[in-house]
């Protein structure tokens, strides 16, 4: 009788789990590793005869008429799961919650923590023209919503009395034509001689928006910096790239009719704008939303080194396109992301790493907790608290 080997091997499992987020981002993804075990029974059956080579490896086995043999294999008891190894480092920026964005390239951290201020490239294949104030002369900016906590509009005497908190910032950025804001912005705004980054949000509605804007601006072009058409309208997969290139082409016609000779641009998030480098040229500048704390990795004193990081990745995808960050924040309160802590000591340690790694084309978000906002599953309950500047001193 030969004794024979069975083998029992227990097969290892991994489970991955990769949530998702909103205002614009993607979490690191961790795998739990089991260990293989391994446990050797010999048993003893009548009959069969194992043939081996030189080395003791079977080569066949035979048996006679009766049954070959069964074996009891002892009971396998799982192992205790064992940590997995570091993981390197990925950029975990989530896009909105609202739609599904394209998946962002692999970040690379940058070289050293501390970055130099960030310059926009000397030169640039849409460059916007020579009589229009450059977002480069002026400073950070920073911006501006006005509705009040339940939704409505603000009035001119309220807009005036927030812009009555807004100091040293050189210019403000708003997002659209409704409540007669861009008539009040501009004269709260021109009292503390302060720019201003006009916006149209309706691409669908670029006319009437447009015409809101020439009625505003009075032909005192000189106080509008920018005028943008869109804001991450590809990024959430409201519209296609063709459609904001459509868009901001029709709303530089009607406002160089009016006699405005300043840069149109769309605002899109980085990660939108690099998975789709066709939105390189569709303004006169490139003008991308960036949030580090939707990066589960990076610390608030690490918010102005991601920031410029993804500047220059913009920028690299775009030929060296002159980049402006349109917004760029970090909430007061609200639940953790990971290494991402929303707090007032870590709001005013990732603001001054913003400002101290941009002297220019920034604009911090937002001037006031902005109350009427919705938050959802991806906003980490802190939508209501990007206010650098605390609550609208109008109410």
């Amino acid at each position: 009788m030969k004794a024979g080997l069975l083998t029992l091997a227990a097969l290892s499992a991994v489970a991955v789990a990769q949530p998702a987020h909103n205002h614009r981002h993607r979490h690191a993804k961790k795998d739990a590793a089991y260990v293989t075990d391994v446990e050797y029974v010999t048993a003893t059956a009548q009959g069969p005869v194992v043939y081996v080579d030189g080395n003791g490896n079977p080569i066949s086995t035979s048996y006679p008429a009766a049954a070959a043999p069964t074996v009891a294999a002892a009971a396998y008891s799982a192992p205790a799961p064992v940590a997995p190894a570091p993981s390197p480092e990925t950029s975990a920026y989530v896009a909105p919650s609202s739609a599904a964005a394209p998946p962002p390239p692999a970040y690379t951290a940058p070289a050293a923590s501390s970055a130099p201020a960030y310059s926009a490239p000397a030169s640039s294949s849409a460059a916007a023209p020579a009589s229009s104030p450059d977002v480069s002369s002026s400073g950070h900016g920073i911006t501006y919503s006005p509705y009040k906590g339940d939704g409505t509009c603000k009035s001119a005497d309220e807009v005036t009395k927030d812009f009555g908190g807004i100091n040293g910032y050189s210019i403000v950025r708003i997002y659209g034509t409704d409540c007669n804001q861009v008539a009040n912005v501009l004269s709260a705004a021109s009292a503390k001689s302060m720019k201003v980054f006009a916006g149209i949000y309706n691409i669908n509605n670029v006319a009437a928006e447009a015409q809101l804007i020439i009625d505003a601006a009075k032909s005192n072009w000189g106080i509008i910096d920018t005028v943008s058409v869109g804001n991450e309208g590809v990024n959430s997969g409201q519209y296609t790239v063709d459609q904001v290139a459509g868009a901001v082409s029709s709303a530089k016609s009607i406002l160089s009719g009016a006699g405005y000779s300043g840069p149109v641009v769309t605002v899109d998030t980085f990660v939108a704008i690099i998975a789709n480098p066709g939105l390189c040229n569709v303004g006169d500048y490139v003008a991308a939303n960036c949030h580090a704390f939707f990066d589960s990795s990076k610390t608030a004193d690490e918010a102005g080194a991601f920031v410029l990081s993804q500047v220059q990745r913009v920028s690299a995808a775009c030929g060296g396109k002159k980049t402006v960050i349109t917004e760029s924040g970090w909430p007061s309160a609200g639940s953790a992301n990971g290494a991402v802590v929303p707090s007032p000591a870590n709001q005013q340690a990732a603001v001054s790493s913003i400002k101290s790694a941009f002297s220019s084309n920034i604009f911090l978000f937002t001037a006031y907790n902005d109350y009427w906002k919705k938050d959802n599953a991806g906003t980490f309950g802190a939508e209501h608290h990007y206010g650098i500047l605390g609550d609208c001193p109008s109410g």
